[in-house]
């Protein structure tokens, strides 16, 4: 394939799309309207606040409540909408086009003419993202205002209810969300916001139709019963926020010593197995965690949300492909299979890619992070911030946005690198896929097979 066509490939449009976003939010970010009085902000910082706000990951090089002014709070609440909305129809349309087992290609160069389903209509479809993202976010925000007694004005309450919704984790607070810990209703509003954004469109929808169904006391059919792709996704984020509060509440709460009653420990727990996936808010503080909660945390992070989803990391539905792969390899079964249905050879191959691809591409983060953060420094001198520096890149690969609290400090190189991995970890995956389709040709001939000494 030539590079003229590579270029055109419609998977690359979203690359145009989130680097013109984040080009003029630098520019806007960087101007002394979106500053407060007495403030300054580089070039570099205003570009890595615009990409975090775009690639909704939420790494901050600057606090956002008191560097910014409401101007300035206002463009990355914009960016934060553009860059959840954008991914979230941009993937929607893909899992859609992709359900249909037409070419992506072909659908989306040809438009709608193509589409086989009489009853799909394009505009509609992306209209209906749309407005159900701000019934949520607006519903999230007056719950939020009323749970904290009014303490959350309404235009603070909207913005952590679009970062939230968002998967974002911008705070205007400098410790986060670190003192609501306690408020029940603060936390599970949060944690509400964060699922339904990171679970996807199609199985939003298809589930609020299963549960009103099930309400109504209809007797199902189906329309309105669970899809498998909707099942697989939705028991293996149960299963990952339940083993996520678990790990957390034993390995922080139990192990460690900490002055806190269980319920709220427990609900901490809750919060982080969550928000760690992809959203990047903390109850808290992530620097004061024990070693081992890092480490289940960076697992969390770089497993990420569902695909269709406002959510970064390598996808559940990825995770759960590989597990089932690594299964069906122990118990030697030709197949792989997951609940009812058995994968494709294309999808496990997907799958594999996906994982193969990521852990490169934060293997050289971390390399390079550790060249230019201690790389003239003996490790004697430098214990504790390889975790750091891992637990960073994986943050911002998954766009999870949580952070040990050194992104403020990291050299112009360390900040960029992290620019580059939220930009990745943004649109990586989907044009990995998306490209890897478009240039590879089967080859029409077979080689003679060998066995190969493994292992």
């Amino acid at each position: 394939m030539n590079l003229k066509r590579l270029l055109f490939q419609p998977m690359v449009f979203p690359v145009f799309f989130f680097g013109i976003t984040i080009l003029a939010g630098s520019i806007l970010l960087s101007q002394p309207v979106s500053l407060t009085r007495g403030t300054s902000l580089s070039w570099s910082d205003a570009l890595f606040t615009a990409t975090s706000a775009t690639c909704v990951t939420g790494l901050a090089v600057a606090d956002t409540g008191s560097t910014f002014s409401h101007t300035g709070q206002m463009i990355i609440l914009f960016l934060i909408q553009v860059g959840g909305l954008g991914i979230m129809t941009l993937t929607s349309l893909a899992l859609y086009l992709f359900r249909q087992k037409v070419t992506l290609t072909d659908r989306i160069a040809v438009g709608q003419n193509l589409l086989q389903d009489p009853r799909f209509h394009l505009g509609r479809f992306l209209l209906n993202i749309v407005i159900w993202t701000f019934i949520i976010e607006l519903i999230g925000a007056g719950l939020l205002h009323l749970a904290t007694d009014g303490v959350m004005g309404l235009p603070t309450a909207l913005f952590h209810a679009i970062s939230a919704f968002c998967n974002a984790g911008f705070a205007l607070y400098s410790s986060s969300l670190c003192q609501w810990s306690d408020s029940l209703g603060v936390n599970l509003i949060v944690i509400v916001l964060i699922t339904m954004g990171g679970i996807g469109f199609f199985v939003l929808g298809e589930s609020s139709q299963w549960m009103l169904s099930r309400l109504k006391s209809q007797q199902q059919d189906k329309h309105t019963r669970l899809s498998w792709y909707s099942t697989v996704v939705l028991k293996t984020s149960l299963l990952l926020v339940v083993g996520g509060t678990l790990a957390i509440f034993f390995t922080e709460f139990i192990v460690q010593t900490h002055n806190k009653p269980w319920t709220s420990a427990l609900l901490a727990s809750f919060f982080q197995a969550v928000s760690c996936r992809t959203a990047g808010f903390n109850t808290i503080p992530i620097g004061e965690l024990t070693n081992v909660t890092l480490l289940l945390m960076m697992a969390l992070m770089f497993i990420g949300a569902a695909p269709g989803s406002c959510g970064g990391g390598i996808k559940v539905t990825t995770f759960r492909a590989l597990v089932a792969f690594l299964h069906s390899e122990l118990v030697d079964r030709e197949q792989t299979v997951i609940g009812r249905m058995a994968l494709s050879r294309d999808s496990i191959r997907r799958a594999v890619s996906i994982v193969s691809f990521s852990t490169v591409i934060i293997g050289c983060g971390v390399l390079i992070l550790s060249l230019s953060e201690t790389g003239g420094i003996s490790h004697s001198d430098t214990r504790g911030q390889f975790l750091e520096i891992s637990f960073e890149v994986v943050s911002a690969f998954g766009t999870a946005g949580i952070s040990t609290g050194i992104t403020p400090t990291l050299s112009l190189t360390g900040k960029y690198t992290l620019i580059v991995l939220m930009f990745l970890g943004r649109l990586g995956p989907l044009l990995f896929v998306g490209l890897l389709h478009a240039i590879r040709s089967r080859e029409l001939f077979t080689r003679p097979e060998s066995d190969l000494l493994i292992g």
